[in-house]
């Protein structure tokens, strides 16, 4: 190959699909006009970015326009090369009229990987079945400060939460054929101040035991085969540049043997944003020498610049071919240079024999307006089977906060207040990378595509015998109240009041939930704050429910409304999923992935914080949550007894714990068994305590399951005094919990021996036996 098709394989174009079946088109991006389709075929083109998540197409005439731009592609390359074709997937498929589903918070939520499993491979199948090979999902950053604006497409503030979750969800994307995408590889979420794209300021600890670990799980357990860098800088390195992360830790150490992608103009960044390169040419050239192979999402610093660089002996080419060398074998695994291969994606072939044309999917005739008529509406991207999928994680995620005197479930009030701005809006579920937040914001007057139910309409089918009186008291973020005095007539008289607040998701500010959509603290947005204590003036009772994007202070609601029923944006069935849990036709499961925090501007804080991040006596501030890390509340009530432990055990062996959970009260439900590893003492301050496993127990009333829990000692270790991982000799205690604020039992273990050094080979999870045992009054 020559440079120049080398290089041609390590960049993308931006290129839409086209409505009417045309090829592909690219996408004019504010910060430079790319080049041509046409200047780039000679040389051939490594990616194609989201030709379905740039303009609202149908899913079928998008498949026929990538189609017919893969077939331009193939024929206008020496070697024959299709393109990869990549787009997100963050909450589902972001194309036009496909299932949205619950955002990541909400994974985290539901604290059930085999669910998120499923819901990865429904989405993937999706994506494969119109063309596209890759996915830029999931993100496994976690959460360090809650102001942050991408808290919602995250799993959650714990390293093993997000860890196991995410590697659920790619093991579904890859099995179902996709590329899964680590993002943002590493730190992206500890930035200062909660600003994205700000510094990083954190310490070598910090990031090897909180930010690190889920991508390390996801690299060794899920056959992920891309990386996507940070845009961050971590202490002075841009993550782009970072050689010693991108080719040191993660295909030295940890043996990744995929591609390494960049953020979104990250590589041009290195020049206009951190200043470590004084060229478009210099900045290529860290990139890829640091172990980045391909730019996203255009051709900018990978293209003549590259040629320049080379050809100026700034780098040497066989750094472009480890990179190519990359690309490729990536290709070949998807079958993209097979000699049979095909540019007719699975859910057009099935058409081919139809009347679509003289020469069926290749066929000029079939641009014709009868023909693009025919085809549109043949491709179904939302399911039943998959709206199923989405419905049940939305119901397994929302969290019940409170529930003073029992006031949930609800027994068919006469007159339902329903006040708050998120009332009766579509998009209320929706996060920042849905579809119809991400693109369709920008086409005002389409179609959503997908139906999205109102939480008044929702409401309303739930509970048919009540009058709902609907008012919104004030936009999402505006300053003003006029609306308040409806408001508060509405609620006074009303039987019971459900107040629905919380965010609207968007993008560089355009929201208060999202990317670029930061907050200066985490008092709830506008003055939906004043509106809530509004109503819980009136007396009247107060349900008070969030369709959020992060965790939010919610003042006096904490202690004086009857119910807080949070939910993080929950996806196309999230509406149904809170009306039924408020009429106790769903049982709430769901467990905070984040902390509540009381104070609004207590931050940053989660609860993996040292003795010294807890209250003190030498501050005023109490960072305490209001709701701490892994709680939620459901409808019955379980007992925990029956504790036994393996005493002791080598810092190379395994501790084992057995208990008792039963179902005490009414009702079905679901316990969430969270086991935290306490170390008294050790060589270097530890948090408090962090999670190290979890299972959903679900127990009909009455009835119990024995739980055993094997810890091996691996799972004590961290990142010593010298740098490098070691499981330590004492005393530790395994807290069996309802979450991180509410330990039911406490077993007192001790590791004897040396101690240990251990690697990236070490043992990740404790398992879990859980054995049905007899129901409560036969036991």
């Amino acid at each position: 190959m020559t440079l120049g098709e080398k290089i041609g394989q390590l960049y993308g174009l931006w290129a839409g699909a086209s409505e009417n079946g045309a090829e592909v088109a690219p996408h004019q991006h504010d910060m430079d006009k790319p080049p041509s389709l046409a200047e780039l075929l000679p040389d051939g083109l490594g990616q194609l970015t989201r030709p379905f998540g740039t303009v609202p197409v149908d899913p079928a005439l998008g498949a026929l326009s990538l189609l017919r731009t893969q077939r331009r592609i193939v024929a206008g390359n020496r070697f024959a090369l299709p393109a990869m074709a990549h787009d997100e997937c963050l909450a589902g498929f972001a194309a036009w009229g496909a299932t949205t589903y619950p955002v990541p918070l909400a994974w985290g939520a539901a604290f059930d990987p085999d669910l998120v499993r499923e819901m990865g491979g429904a989405i993937g199948r999706d994506m494969r079945s119109v063309g596209v090979h890759q996915g830029l999902a999931p993100v496994l950053d976690v959460v360090r400060d809650a102001r942050w604006g991408r808290v919602e497409e995250t799993i959650g503030e714990d390293p093993y939460l997000v860890g196991t979750t995410a590697t659920a969800y790619i093991q579904g994307l890859e099995t179902a054929g996709i590329v899964a995408t680590l993002k943002h590889f590493a730190g992206y979420s500890a930035s200062r101040g909660g600003r994205n794209l700000a510094p990083v300021g954190m310490g070598t600890r910090e990031r090897a035991d909180v930010v690190l670990p889920p991508f390390e799980m996801a690299v060794r357990e899920s056959g992920v085969r891309s990386v996507m860098h940070s845009y961050t800088d971590t202490d002075g390195v841009p993550c782009a540049a970072d050689e010693e992360l991108l080719t040191g830790l993660l295909r030295d150490t940890w043996g990744f043997e995929g591609t390494v992608v960049s953020d979104y103009f990250g590589v041009a960044f290195l020049k206009t944003l951190h200043g470590v390169a004084g060229d478009w040419g210099g900045a290529a050239t860290a990139a890829l020498s640091a172990g980045v192979d391909v730019e996203l999402p255009t051709v900018k610093t990978f293209g003549e610049p590259l040629r320049e660089a080379v050809a100026a002996a700034l780098l040497p080419e066989d750094v472009i071919d480890r990179a190519l060398r990359r690309v490729l074998t990536q290709k070949a695994q998807l079958g993209l240079l097979d000699p049979e291969w095909s540019p007719v994606p699975p859910a057009l072939a099935a058409l081919a024999g139809a009347d679509l044309g003289e020469d069926g999917l290749t066929g000029a005739d079939l641009v014709a307006p009868e023909a693009l008529e025919r085809l549109r509406g043949t491709v179904d991207l939302d399911s039943p089977a998959h709206r199923d999928i989405s419905r049940r994680l939305a119901e397994q995620s929302v969290i019940l906060l409170s529930n003073r005197e029992g006031r949930l479930p609800l027994r068919g009030p006469a007159r339902i207040a329903l006040v708050g701005p998120q009332a009766e809006s579509p998009t209320a579920v929706l996060g920042c990378y849905s579809f119809p937040v991400h693109v369709g914001s920008q086409h005002p007057g389409t179609p959503y595509g997908i139906e999205l139910p109102t939480l008044r309409e929702a409401l309303a089918a739930e509970f048919p015998d009540s009058e709902i009186v609907t008012v919104a008291g004030s936009g999402i973020d505006t300053a003003d109240t006029t609306g308040f005095a409806d408001a508060v007539r509405a609620a006074a008289d009303a039987d019971l009041v459900i107040a629905a607040l919380g965010d609207r998701a968007g993008l560089f500010g355009r929201g208060t939930s999202g990317e670029g959509c930061d907050a200066e603290s985490l008092a709830l947005p506008g003055v939906q704050g004043q509106l809530l204590d509004a109503l819980l003036d009136t007396g009247t009772p107060v349900v008070l429910t969030l369709l959020a994007g992060r965790p939010y202070a919610l003042g006096r609601a904490v202690d004086e409304a009857a119910a807080i029923v949070q939910s993080f944006f929950p996806g196309q069935e999230g509406t149904s999923a809170l009306a039924g849990v408020f009429s106790g036709r769903i049982t709430p499961s769901g467990r905070l992935p984040v902390s509540v925090p009381r104070l609004t501007g207590a931050q940053p804080s989660t609860y993996l914080v040292p003795r010294l991040g807890q209250l003190s006596e030498v501050s005023n501030l109490d960072p305490t949550p209001a709701f701490g890390f892994g709680h939620g509340l459901t409808y019955t009530t379980f007992g925990w007894s029956d504790l036994r432990a393996r005493e002791s055990a080598p810092t190379d062996g395994a501790l084992e714990v057995s208990f008792t959970v039963r179902n005490t009260g009414p009702a079905a439900g679901v316990e969430v068994v969270q086991v935290y590893l306490h170390d008294p003492v050790a060589s270097v301050v530890q948090p408090v305590q962090r999670l190290i496993g979890y299972a959903r127990v679900a127990l009909e009333a009455g009835e119990s399951a024995g739980i055993s829990v094997h810890v091996p000692a691996d799972l004590a270790s961290f990142t010593g005094r010298n740098g490098q991982r070691v499981v330590e000799p004492g005393e530790l205690e395994l807290r069996l919990a309802a979450s991180s604020t509410d330990t039911r039992l406490t077993a007192r273990c001790t590791l004897t021996g040396p101690a240990r050094t251990v690697d990236h080979t070490r043992e990740l999870h404790a398992r879990f036996t859980v054995t049905a045992g007899e129901a409560a009054g036969r036991s």
